[in-house]
């Protein structure tokens, strides 16, 4: 950790320490803050915002005792899985960019920590704008916006509902937010986003193009909040831009296919209004993929390969924390009594003893069907193997490419939540014989959100999601108690009718389908 130091400060007038004591660094404030960053960079990361490193946020920590312009600051580092952070990731500066505490060296394949490459900036926005909190998302919005117009200097809308949650913003004000070119590295738009921070006084944004976007708030409630909105406005703005209207005019004029016609809601069969959707949450097994896929292709094919897989991959970063994983799990499945489970030996034993072992386990795993993340994470670079190397082709029933385009087109957005590691769905839709379905989907939820026999699941995916109520989402499964557990979350909930799914409970009160084309 780097040395703590201490300087006068003067609060209400009268003297006070400055918060760079090793008590206060390593006090309540301090660790709620790197929390909450922790918290926010995991939701951020479902939403497309953080993935593959990219993306940071930096909170100052909130303490009334201090003058907001000398509070310290908590930022994220550099180079690290965002939705992987723990709060001894954290950096900890002065107000002045002054780092104050720096993370401990982990082992490989972590690379040395690094402060985030976005710190000059952050730091603009706390100097410039005394902002409490900055926000960098690399949301796929944020990107494709500026491309609309590759000359444009500005993003401008009017007359949306969600321009009220920007700051100093009403429905009819005009929203404009500078546009920055993007340049190799990133410290290098230090002098670019100041200009832009100068000229537009108002502006609470900065984009850059093919690059992403710098959101900053009074506070960390505040930032959040109008970055969801910003993210909402490029999203219409985009949509609108494919149907061929003018969102920045007053009057954007009617969507002229209705078809493509987002309404508030749709009028069933039976003559009601059915609710309207922002997102469609999907299973995959029995779902949108045979059953006999995963049981007959997928499970087969992880079972056969387990050997050989570890034994080619032994000494990788990813097998050996693959291995780290199992070796938890099974030692709790022996504590459990669970029928299959064998000691594996330490590596002192040698590779060869230790793979047996571990291929032992597994096949266990698989034949019980566990629905555990060692086993999941295992199979996934499995089958990330097999499609590499065209041994494995994704399977859907042939409605599912259909009506994701559909839905997509209406603005509705299509997440995975599927008991298989994250890993695995993407390897499945984006390796189909209908071409890389991955387009259409926003996210993929997996067992690290929970059992997807739980409620607390459904509710914790209904937070990642933003929506304000839960009806809003409308998850679509096979299986009876995930029904009865998204339903219990206030989800809305269709079943699918398949060919080998198991059959359902008499009088189950679900509305079932049998194609896609029915939702």
């Amino acid at each position: 950790m780097a040395a703590s130091s201490s300087a006068q400060l003067t609060v209400n007038g009268a003297p006070k320490m400055a918060t760079t004591s090793q008590a206060y660094l390593e006090g309540n404030k301090v660790k709620e803050t790197k929390s909450l960053i922790t918290e926010l960079c995991r939701h951020f990361y479902n939403q497309g915002w953080v993935s593959g490193t990219g993306g940071s946020i930096t909170i100052k920590v909130h303490d009334d005792s201090i003058p907001k312009s000398q509070q310290l600051i908590v930022m994220s580092p550099s180079g690290v899985q965002k939705e992987r952070m723990v709060e001894e990731d954290m950096y900890i500066l002065s107000s002045d960019g002054s780092i104050l505490s720096a993370p401990l060296d982990k082992p490989t394949p972590h690379k040395p920590p690094k402060c985030s490459d976005c710190a000059p900036l952050f730091m603009k926005a706390y100097e410039m704008r005394n902002a409490g909190a900055v926000i960098h998302s690399h949301g796929m919005e944020s990107c494709l916006v500026t491309m609309l117009n590759p000359l444009a200097k500005e993003f401008r809308i009017t007359h949306m509902e969600m321009i009220k949650g920007i700051q100093g913003h009403g429905y009819y004000d005009e929203l404009v937010v500078p546009i920055i070119e993007n340049t190799a590295y990133e410290r290098e738009l230090t002098e670019s986003l100041t200009e832009a921070i100068k000229a537009y006084p108002k502006s609470t944004a900065v984009l850059v193009r093919n690059h992403g976007i710098y959101v900053w708030g009074d506070s960390w409630i505040s930032a959040k909040t109008q970055s969801e909105c910003y993210h909402y406005l490029f999203d219409a703005a985009i949509k609108l831009h494919q149907l061929g209207i003018d969102w920045t005019t007053p009057s954007h004029g009617p969507i002229q296919n209705a078809k493509l016609s987002a309404k508030a809601g749709t009028l069933a069969q039976n003559g009601c209004i059915e609710p309207s959707r922002r997102c469609v949450v999907l299973d995959i097994e029995g779902t949108t993929t045979p059953i006999s896929f995963v049981t007959d292709v997928l499970f087969p094919y992880a079972r056969n390969n387990v050997g050989r897989h570890l034994d080619a991959t032994y000494d990788s970063a990813e097998t050996q924390q693959d291995i780290k994983l199992l070796r938890a799990q099974v030692q709790q499945d022996l504590e459990n009594g669970v029928a299959g489970a064998v000691c594996i030996p330490s590596d002192d034993a040698g590779k060869m003893d230790v793979i047996a072992a571990l291929v032992t386990n597994v096949e266990a795993m698989i034949k019980a069907d566990r629905k555990i993340t060692a086993l999941k994470e295992l199979q996934g670079h499995i089958w990330q193997s097999g499609f590499q190397n065209n041994e494995l082709q994704g399977l859907v029933f042939d409605d599912v490419p259909e009506a994701l385009e559909k839905w997509t087109a209406l603005g509705i957005k299509v997440y995975i939540y599927s008991s298989g590691s994250r890993l695995a769905q993407r390897l499945l839709f984006g390796h189909t014989k209908h071409g890389d379905l991955r387009k259409y989907l926003y996210g993929f939820f997996d067992t690290t959100v929970g059992n997807k026999r739980e409620t607390k699941s459904y509710t914790e995916i209904t937070t990642s999601l933003g929506v304000d109520n839960p009806s809003e989402i409308l998850f679509v499964t096979d299986v009876y108690q995930e029904a009865t557990a998204a339903k219990e979350a206030g989800l809305e909930v269709i079943i699918p009718i398949r060919p080998g799914n198991r059959p359902l409970p008499d009088n189950h009160g679900f509305r079932a389908v049998r194609s896609f084309s029915e939702i």
